[in-house]
């Protein structure tokens, strides 16, 4: 792996991770000097996260962290719709990747009982990247890890926390024991309309919030 793919990837888990904001200007000098690269391989690393749609780049204003609007959040359910369901329903019924996704929701529970809704999100990107590598595909990993990326921001925007995760952490939960109960295919059925209810959730949030 080449230093700007290592660049990008560490950007995007940060993205995932939630530690940078929607709009947050990025600091070639700080950046380049945290690690410990060349200003011309971060520049690199900004031109290839532009195209993947997680930073702007407006002339003699530098670069942000992208900040998605409710056109871009009904892309990212698009993608996650078919995605995810389409992973999980031809899966197999004993991946041994499913104890990802229990772990990825025991971890959600814990930040949940401290009220650190942060680290829910942190935990239920955890979860749908599980779901995703039941494919066996790293680049279809590769990919999706875009997507998660996009969706913390979209998150991050209407700030709530609390009312967009809670709820889901039990229907993850459900859609791991239809998985091992029922089969990958109930456990898709059930993981469609939940995304369905969550595209609804986040975009309530973005209308009460008046975000276009």
């Amino acid at each position: 792996m080449n230093h700007d793919s290592s660049l990008v990837n560490r950007l995007t888990d940060r993205l995932i991770a939630g530690e940078l904001r929607p709009g947050e200007r990025l600091s070639e000098a700080a950046l380049a000097k945290e690690f410990d690269v060349s200003r011309n391989t971060l520049r690199e690393a900004f031109r290839v996260l532009g195209e993947q749609g997680l930073v702007t780049h407006i002339p003699h204003r530098g670069v942000s962290v992208a900040s998605p609007n409710t056109a871009d959040v009904v892309d990212i359910y698009r993608v996650r719709h078919h995605v995810e369901c389409s992973v999980l329903e031809h899966a197999p019924r004993n991946h041994p990747n499913a104890v990802r996704m229990e772990a990825a929701v025991d971890a959600a529970e814990k930040f949940a009982a401290e009220e650190n809704w942060l680290e829910v999100g942190t935990a239920n990107m955890g979860f749908h990247n599980a779901v995703v590598s039941l494919s066996d595909s790293r680049r279809l990993m590769r990919s999706f890890a875009n997507v998660l990326a996009e969706l913390r921001l979209a998150f991050l925007k209407v700030e709530v926390l609390d009312f967009l995760h809670a709820p889901f952490i039990e229907r993850n939960r459900e859609v791991v024991e239809i998985y091992r109960s029922d089969g990958p295919g109930a456990a898709a059925a059930r993981l469609a309309v939940y995304l369905g209810d969550s595209e609804r959730q986040v975009l309530g949030a973005y209308a009460r919030a008046g975000q276009d």
